[in-house]
């Protein structure tokens, strides 16, 4: 790039090893070495996350238990606040609501879908372990908690399919088991797509075609795991938060599109006649929701790999998880978007609580414009597309309440809220078996909605809050840095 030539927004890093050089750069990485793929790795990864919610270092793990010097595992890449702003091509932001509206901001002026790229090879070629020659244990796929079945190479992955139908290749987040060798399992929630997929196969009596891509950039993580329009490519949504191509390789036995810079890519079959038990293993919302169950397994044939390749981590657990920061930041922006598409008025921000995983406690904070604006905004937020899968809690707060300030809440909700008049319910909502209230199909659980707002009908005759004004604050902020450094 010339000098004096404008940058193109994230055209500032190729690929996650460039990114990692930026990270170390702004102090952003710790490094662990000697640490045991069995457990101690998944426990450093829980633990580093839960001490600073959105601020903690990524940690790149090296000389692992059993491994050669070079083989690294990285937990938690783009899940802090500066980080993730790198990672979105975004200016450091003050806050968590800001950093939503500015990559709203950017995507409303700059964002259109830019298709993959197709090129002839790239660093992820350069090993492959063929047929007999595949042996997955030769990554240090980790075993995360105590009481799992197994141990895990797919939590931070991309699930690449094609829909035999249309065409379309989706491209989404499950967690993939080892069974051995050259067999893997992989746990799909009823209704997702991935699944949905792989079912057409099954009718037809086909084995699914599939790539599971287990490190790579951060952003593709991040598009993989959100609830993006069907039929919406997920690798050309990528590129245009990016603003350039991502590229890809055809896959040699499937044609299926591989990230050119990724770090590992499984290719294979899954086998609807080959059952395997998968799981337990500790989930998103903090529990073993779900027994082990028999899966139809996978078998691979193919593995692409950079050398010293980096396996990416993220660790389902009690919250504050390794990854529900940026999972939060992302969806909070999608739900935003789509209740103002939806016709909302006045919305201040939006935010996607850690303390929910990313998806159990949401609050939308508006200025009230009308009678039932506050119930309007909630139902919105619980039912639209970004925010319907395994919700549980939705609040509306009025616009001088910080949604992702968990204090500015709860006191709204303590003083806001009149329970028998304010809290409504619906029934039979989408969810998952890894939801620990539901023991049995069908997969449905029930939602509440919180008007934690000033009631509409005398809002301007509410009583007065009791601070500083925001003037006064600035002043004192101005006089005094040292005391809110």
């Amino acid at each position: 790039m010339v000098d004096n030539e404008a940058p193109r927004r994230n055209e500032g890093y190729q690929d996650l090893r460039d990114l990692l050089k930026k990270f170390e750069e702004m102090g952003e990485i710790a490094h662990v070495e000697g640490a045991d793929w069995n457990l101690e790795v998944g426990a450093i990864a829980e633990m580093t996350a839960a001490a600073k919610p959105g601020r903690a270092k990524a940690v790149l793990f090296d000389n692992i238990k059993g491994y050669p010097t070079g083989t690294r595992i990285l937990a938690g890449g783009a899940n802090a606040f500066k980080r993730l702003a790198v990672v979105l091509g975004l200016p450091e932001p003050k806050d968590e609501i800001d950093l939503v509206k500015s990559y709203r901001e950017r995507s409303k002026k700059e964002f259109k879908l830019i298709p993959p790229l197709e090129v002839s090879s790239g660093p992820v070629m350069e090993n492959i372990m063929r047929e007999a020659e595949v042996d997955l244990l030769k990554f240090p796929a980790p075993f995360v908690h105590e009481l799992d079945g197994g141990r895990y190479i797919g939590t931070d992955d991309a699930i690449i399919m094609r829909d035999p139908d249309t065409g379309w290749i989706n491209s989404a987040t499950y967690r993939v088991m080892v069974h051995d060798k050259n067999t893997v399992g992989i746990w799909m929630s009823p209704g997702k797509q991935g699944r949905l997929i792989s079912e057409k196969y099954f009718s037809e009596g086909k084995p699914c075609p599939v790539l599971i891509s287990c490190g790579h950039d951060p952003l593709l993580f991040l598009v993989s795991h959100q609830e993006i329009d069907h039929e919406v490519d997920e690798f050309a949504y990528a590129g245009g938060m990016r603003g350039r191509p991502l590229e890809v390789i055809k896959s040699e036995l499937h044609g299926l599109p591989i990230p050119a810079h990724a770090e590992i890519v499984l290719e294979g079959e899954i086998n609807a006649d080959d059952l395997r038990e998968e799981g337990p293993f500790g989930e998103f919302m903090g529990y073993y929701a779900s027994n082990a169950t028999l899966l139809p397994s996978v078998k691979i044939n193919r593995v692409y790999y950079r050398k010293n390749p980096i396996l990416t981590l993220a660790i389902p657990s009690r919250p504050p998880e390794n990854f529900t920061f940026a999972r939060a930041a992302v969806k909070s922006a999608m739900i935003w978007d789509e209740c103002e598409k939806a016709g909302l008025n006045g919305i201040r921000g939006v935010w996607c609580h850690e303390a929910g995983a990313g998806r159990l406690f949401n609050v939308i904070a508006i200025k009230q414009l009308y009678p039932g604006h506050a119930s309007q905004a909630g139902m919105l937020v619980m039912n639209c597309h970004a925010g319907n899968y395994a919700g549980r809690w939705v609040v509306v707060v009025d616009e001088d309440i910080d949604p992702s300030n968990m204090f500015d809440v709860i006191w709204a909700m303590s003083t806001r809220c009149d329970p028998p008049e304010d809290v409504q319910f619906v029934k039979r909502s989408w969810s998952t078996p890894l939801d620990p209230l539901l023991r049995e199909p069908p997969w449905q659980n029930n939602r509440g909605l919180i008007d934690a707002c000033r009631p509409y009908g005398w809002k301007e005759d509410f009583p007065k809050v009791a601070e500083a004004s925001p003037s006064l604050k600035e002043k004192i902020r101005e006089k005094f840095p040292d005391l809110f450094d």
